[in-house]
């Protein structure tokens, strides 16, 4: 029987000064009509790249140069570009990683599903708006008639990547690419839409190319998988074969490291000095809603919690728990309205900044995305340097700590000069890390600081935190929605629900024997094996209730 989806040989240059001269090197792949083919690796391997040249959407001058990708037996570079514009959406269509980049934030979701099928020659208006109603429902999205009528940036993350993956199946494709398209999720919203894709590639018998670094949603979608190395096709085979018994060494490491941030440490004796304490933390929005009403809601509702010195303390939950607004209060990056914070045992709710200015050098925050946070017209000296100098540091000292502290996150001392957008996700991910410690804080506020990275990079920030928490005593807030990761780095664990801790406790305890019926929910939502907790004296090997 021949693929549905046939690639063979097909080789992708780089402009000259990357570091390395293809993107793909001679890479071969089917693609049978109904199964899922899972291409992972970490990033820069080449997954996205792959996707990009079956859609054809390459810029110019990574064109690939050789090769062949034939759609059911057509070879697409035959194509016009009209005729593969038809091609596009209609047989082969594409789930993005980030939704809210590939919604216009100018259009409600419903119209941008109906320009979507008036692209592809619906006319009829009325059958258009049935069509769009229909797939709403269709990915699980509740009410739809209203839903349609919303935009983008007033629904959650799980509800913007359905509307995504509605898009993608107006014409019924009979190719679907995801690309990473539950990375940045949390655990609950990304099982369910790993089931919505699993129940509507099952119910269409559509071929799906998924790409992913997490070999936890491998062991739950891929009947193959593929593994690619700086453009190499390193492995393929069942995916049974290939996460059981991987043959290359390069597969082992991506399986080594997923299983590194799945194993839960004891905590810390309960002796070290607090450092920072919150008290019944409230903190309200009010949201525009449809026809400009508003409503308000509580996005911390009677937070308490306190961190002790050398400990690190993981915040855990879904979207919209409340978890990334607790981290803001934590730095006072906004005013809880009401509650008491204290660092090093200074009561700091009622300070005005110009009285927290000379204070907040003890508490840093490393944020979620290193790039939107790393200013682009800054080189790496000014962006590591202006918080010492703000403090009053002389700037030959600045400067020398500033080289310090990227060679101590693995950098050499010749990225000062350089700017955030040369370096890949991982190293700007430890400048944002050494901008953190540039003023020497005592505790670190880390906002999602490792969802969007591949497994290999997480194990590798993770790491760095660890020995620099070792190394410089600090105290660490965590923030994840990956319950691996902090099993990994956690001693404590508060989970939060609507606003609330719902749970609080040694990570051992919350992970192996969970009290509330969310945490349990959260557990069993988790792709792959279950979280394992390290033995000790009075907590016996056990993995937690599923």
């Amino acid at each position: 029987m021949s693929a549905l989806l046939d690639i063979q040989q097909l080789r992708i240059a780089l402009p000259a000064g990357a570091d390395r001269s293809h993107a793909l090197y001679d890479l071969s792949l089917q693609l049978q009509a109904g199964e899922v083919l899972c291409v992972v690796g970490e990033s820069g391997s080449g997954k996205s790249m792959l996707a990009n040249a079956v859609l054809r959407m390459l810029p110019q001058h990574l064109a690939a140069h050789g090769g062949v990708v034939r759609f059911a037996g057509q070879d697409l570079a035959a194509l016009s570009e009209a005729q593969m514009r038809q091609r596009r959406g209609r047989d082969i269509a594409m789930v993005f990683q980030e939704p809210m980049s590939a919604l216009n934030p100018l259009l409600t979701v419903g119209k941008q599903i109906d320009e979507t099928l008036k692209a592809h020659g619906q006319r009829d208006r009325a059958k258009r708006q049935a069509r769009v109603l229909e797939l709403l429902g269709y990915v699980g999205l509740a009410q739809p008639s209203q839903l349609c009528q919303r935009y983008p940036f007033e629904l959650s993350g799980g509800q913007r990547q359905r509307v995504v993956i509605a898009m993608a199946l107006a014409f019924a494709p009979r190719l679907l690419i995801a690309d990473e398209p539950t990375s940045a999720l949390d655990v609950t919203t990304q099982a369910q839409i790993l089931d919505l894709l699993k129940r509507i590639q099952r119910e269409t018998g559509m071929a799906m190319l998924f790409i992913t670094h997490d070999f936890a949603v491998v062991q739950a979608v891929a009947d193959r998988v593929l593994v690619l190395e700086r453009g190499h096709l390193i492995e393929q085979g069942p995916a049974a074969q290939v996460l059981q018994a991987p043959k290359a060494a390069y597969t082992r490491r991506l399986l080594d490291a997923v299983a590194a941030t799945g194993v839960a440490r004891p905590a810390l004796p309960a002796t070290a000095a607090q450092v920072l304490a919150a008290q019944g933390l409230h903190k309200a929005f009010v949201r525009r809603t449809l026809l400009w009403r508003s409503r308000r809601v509580d996005a911390l509702a009677d937070v308490s919690l306190s961190l002790r010195q050398g400990e690190t303390l993981g915040v855990v939950g879904e979207s919209g728990s409340g978890k990334s607004t607790l981290g803001r209060a934590l730095v006072r990056l906004l005013t809880p309205d009401s509650g008491t914070l204290a660092w090093q045992g200074q009561a700091v709710q009622g300070l005005s900044q110009a009285r927290l200015r000379p204070l907040r050098q003890g508490v840093q925050m490393i944020f979620q995305d290193p790039f939107a946070s790393l200013n682009p017209r800054q080189r790496i000296d000014q962006i590591l340097m202006t918080g010492p100098l703000a403090h009053g540091v002389p700037v030959a000292q600045a400067r020398q700590r500033a080289e310090r502290l990227l060679e101590r996150v693995g950098l050499s001392a010749a990225a000062m000069a350089r700017y955030p957008q040369e370096f890949s996700g991982g190293q700007r991910q430890r400048i944002g890390i050494a901008r953190a410690l540039a003023v020497q804080p005592q505790v670190l506020i880390a906002d999602e600081c490792v969802s969007a990275l591949d497994a290999l990079i997480q194990v590798q920030i993770l790491e760095l935190l660890e020995s620099l928490q070792r190394e410089l005593g600090l105290s660490i807030v965590f923030i994840t929605h990956d319950l691996r990761v902090a099993a990994r780095l956690c001693d404590r664990i508060a989970v939060m629900k609507d606003g609330r801790v719902v749970e609080e406790g040694d990570t051992l305890r919350v992970l192996g024997q969970p009290r509330h019926a969310y945490t349990r929910a959260l557990l069993a939502a988790l792709p792959g094996p279950p979280i394992v907790a390290l033995p000790t004296a009075d907590a016996p090997l056990k993995e937690p209730s599923r």
